[in-house]
């Protein structure tokens, strides 16, 4: 028998778990199936790779070695394959800009800018309310750009993996129907809301634990959060049945007004991220960049409450 990829995996999982019992559920096998396949592997390799007792499974020397070269190899493979599907990607001479983004602001405005720059060139775009579905398909090569938001100081996903350029910084807001008692305010406590429900559109960040601290500082919990689409948070306050979580960026809408929260207790960065090794993004980086930064400065433009505070606060808006 051949060593094979599987082979050292299964290896590495065993290792790693330190029971054959534990290696067999994470890798989905029954346990005396895998130490069958256990033996398979040991057969070609010269000797047993692990001593087994009561307690568990300890590499052997022999082990040790192969667990060394696995290390290597594995990780090399899978660099490999994702290298792989970026060049196939990539191929091709014909301009085209791969967008993917979160359901912000900024994504219509960018596509606007590239459709009228390039006529000629497709531009695609691919939606989820998972930044780290989003960062996948920029690792995978199957984006060219990703434009995602980032609660407070938080880390993006694969931050170590991809290039992520800060397009600007905004406070959150609140959304509130122009016949709330407190609409005629310029600002808000975000004690004063302590009796309200709440709506947001859900992500998978760090945003409604970030949340739920603000409003442990302000001396409260919420009485309970409505995560869904925007469209229907804007119906909910709307109707008087919830106040929002918006974006400060948010356009002028019938029926609400936003306004900011005193102390700007919630902040999210509007990110733009590739592929260092994107053959395809680093041709266009320069371009996307500038028409990204258009779009969100178009963005702040059209909200009159952002604009007038921005003034006072200019630690937020567009980054330097």
């Amino acid at each position: 028998m051949e060593l094979e990829l599987r082979h050292l995996r299964t290896v590495r999982a065993i290792a790693d778990t330190g029971s054959l019992t534990k290696a067999a559920a994470a890798l989905g096998h029954a346990q005396p199936a895998l130490s069958a396949q256990l033996r398979r592997i040991e057969k070609p390799l010269g000797g047993p790779l692990f001593e087994r007792d009561h307690t568990g499974a300890r590499p052997t020397l022999l082990g040790e070695l192969v667990l060394e070269r696995a290390r290597v190899v594995l990780p090399a493979v899978s660099e490999l394959q994702e290298e792989a599907v970026r060049f196939a990607n990539a191929l091709g001479t014909m301009e085209r800009f791969r967008l993917g983004g979160t359901h912000g602001p900024l994504l219509g405005g960018l596509v606007d800018r590239l459709a009228s720059a390039h006529p000629s060139a497709p531009v695609s775009t691919y939606t989820s309310w998972s930044v780290a579905e989003i960062a996948s398909q920029l690792v995978d090569g199957r984006l060219d750009f990703a434009l995602i938001g980032a609660c407070g100081e938080s880390p993006p996903p694969a931050n170590d993996r991809l290039r992520w350029q800060v397009i600007g910084v905004d406070p959150v807001f609140v959304m509130l129907p122009d016949s709330h008692p407190l609409a005629g305010h310029q600002e808000l406590d975000l004690a004063a809301l302590a009796d309200e429900c709440w709506a947001d559109v859900p992500g998978d960040g760090c945003f409604a634990d970030c949340f739920v601290g603000a409003c442990a500082r302000a001396g409260f919990s919420p009485v309970s959060v409505y995560e869904t689409d925007t469209a229907s948070v804007v119906h909910l306050v709307q109707v008087g049945r919830a106040v929002g979580l918006c974006r400060a960026t948010f356009p002028p809408t019938p029926g609400l007004v936003t306004r900011p929260l005193a102390g700007s207790p919630l902040s999210r960065r509007h990110l733009l991220g590739r592929h260092p090794r994107s053959a395809a993004a680093a041709a266009a980086s320069g371009a996307v960049g500038g028409h990204t930064r258009a779009a969100y400065a178009e963005a702040v433009e059209r909200s009159e409450s952002y604009t007038g505070w921005l003034a006072a606060h200019p630690r937020f808006g567009p980054a330097m």
